[in-house]
């Protein structure tokens, strides 16, 4: 972080734009972790599959494409990939009968909390290196980018 930036004064502008430098790295560091987990065949988009399913149980087919920025035939693939793999369950949406609804199975719950348990302890390892201030300042901040973005969705 620039420290220059406090004593000139941030706007939402110049915080925007460093929101938008750092995420991408956090998220390709995450990413990256959690691919070299043992899982040799499970794509990205398989991966940011899996993560959805996890935060939106039940989801739709729709839903999943709209998340991966696919086309519908698309995201269907990835699933059925996943379905082959007993990592997500996909059936017939209860309401409307030309729907699916998607979510992980057992297995593929395990598997991702075991993926992200190793990766959140790399993380803690690289955090180690900063001072107890240091990570609370960083907490404090995480906390609200949480509440800010959470509320915007």
């Amino acid at each position: 972080m620039n420290l220059e930036h406090l004593s000139k004064g941030i706007t939402s502008e110049t915080c925007a734009a460093e929101v938008m430098e750092t995420i991408p790295l956090i998220m390709r560091f995450i990413r990256s972790q959690m691919r070299s987990q043992g899982e040799p065949n499970l794509s990205v988009p398989q991966f940011r599959t899996m993560m959805f399913l996890y935060r939106h149980p039940g989801a739709s087919l729709s839903n999943v494409a709209e998340h991966l920025g696919v086309t519908r035939p698309t995201a269907s693939v990835i699933c059925d990939r996943l379905v082959q793999r007993s990592l997500i369950d996909r059936a017939e949406d209860p309401k409307q009968r030309r729907s699916v609804v998607l979510k992980l199975t057992e297995t593929g719950c395990d598997r991702l909390q075991e993926m992200r348990q190793i990766t959140r302890t790399k993380i803690a390892d690289i955090l180690a290196e900063l001072s107890e201030e240091q990570l609370l300042h960083t907490f404090e901040v995480l906390e609200i980018l949480n509440s800010i973005f959470k509320d915007a969705e």
